[in-house]
């Protein structure tokens, strides 16, 4: 931690009615953004957290009701992205966008925890980039040099605007999460960053998700609302609030197929917010498969034996992530005012598990599958 330099002080109070007895490790890593729990139990371990005054050199610490937990939290090194060789999966490209196919397991860009390996590192390669870095001092300026004009993706927004943003996202205009794969359109300039950035908040782009959720959705088809905000018992997640404290969203969803105790169902978002898709089928009682952040990678639904146990761990092994891909894409095109459509096949891992659990269930594969 010697290339690292003090950030700021963070004082937690726990509440007087805390009752869970948590690690003080596991407790930290719930409020401290872009901190991982390994993080957080080497600061503890080198003397960087205090409660009640004590230095506490052990993650094991339990905290109690009432503790006053003082952290020193330290900058990393600076996020820079570099151009690197990744083969990306093309759907179109013009002189105004690129539409990809991202695969799963794919970060879409650099940020604290994911330096290398993202989608923008593969794109900055593909348009013939130069490295983009953010140096001390530096954040929440929009150019801080000549060069950045002339990236070959949009510049608007690509670096950081604020400390709790180290995201370096040239030509982003929207993201998936890690482990959901399909279509992400990218802008190559400002103007059609600009141009599709309103398509986004108009709520005019059509986007339409393929996901396999655990039991049988009642009603088959219908809108999901509710507001969508960080999880106070663990600020990694997200989770449906009260209405006014945190973003407003908007779901709809249609059942497809019925399966083996899970149906196929299509998506498509009004908003989009963080996780929105896996939230919202959380909070109806029927999580994404395999998502193991919102209660999708245990058996919900259907008799829970020994050989059902040992059916749904070979699909877990397969498909390591949640069943969820990004199918459609359509929206106006910023340069030539035309609608543009694209869609994509769903991958290997996911196809494999919607026909195993077809099988199981004794469905007739849905016509045209």
């Amino acid at each position: 931690m010697s290339e690292e330099r003090i950030e700021q002080i963070v004082t937690l109070q726990v509440p007087a009615g805390y009752t869970e007895s948590l690690r003080i490790d596991r407790y930290l890593a719930r409020f401290l953004p872009n901190v991982s729990r390994t993080k957080v139990g080497k600061g503890i371990e080198e003397g960087l957290v205090a409660v009640n005054g004590t230095t506490v050199g052990k993650p094991s610490h339990i905290v109690q009701a009432g503790d006053a937990i003082v952290c020193t939290i330290l900058r990393p090194p600076p996020i820079e992205a570099q151009p690197e060789p990744i083969a990306l999966d093309i759907v179109y490209e013009d002189d105004a966008v690129i539409v990809v196919d991202k695969p799963a397991g794919m970060v879409v860009h650099p940020a604290y925890g994911h330096r290398t390996g993202t989608l923008v590192n593969a794109l900055l390669h593909h348009v013939g980039a130069a490295p983009i870095g953010v140096d001390a001092g530096l954040e929440g300026e929009e150019f801080p040099n000549d060069d950045l004009q002339d990236v070959g993706l949009s510049v608007l927004h690509a670096l950081p605007d604020r400390d709790d943003d180290p995201a370096i996202r040239p030509g982003i205009v929207h993201r998936l999460d890690k482990d959901t794969s399909g279509l992400v359109v990218v802008a190559k300039n400002d103007a059609s960053h600009r141009h599709l950035a309103r398509q986004f908040s108009e709520h005019t782009i059509i986007r339409r998700y393929l996901a396999v959720l655990w039991g049988i959705p009642d009603p088959a088809s219908g809108r999901i609302e509710g507001d969508i905000g960080r999880d106070p018992r663990d600020r990694k997640r997200m989770t449906v609030v009260p209405s006014g404290t945190g973003k407003h969203a908007v779901t709809h969803y249609e059942t497809l197929e019925r399966l083996d105790h899970t149906v196929l169902a299509a998506f498509r978002l009004e908003t989009g917010r963080t996780h929105q898709i896996r939230v919202h089928a959380q909070h109806i009682g029927h999580p994404v498969f395999g998502d193991e952040t919102y209660g999708g990678r245990a058996l919900r639904f259907g008799p829970v034996s020994a050989s059902r146990k040992a059916f749904a761990h070979s699909l877990f092994t397969r498909l390591d992530r949640q069943a969820l891909h990004a199918e459609t894409l359509a929206f106006v095109h910023p340069r030539t005012e035309q609608k543009a459509s694209f869609q994509t096949d769903v991958p290997e891992d996911m196809r494999y598990v919607i026909e195993r659990l077809r099988r199981a269930g004794g469905v007739d594969p849905a016509p045209g599958s």
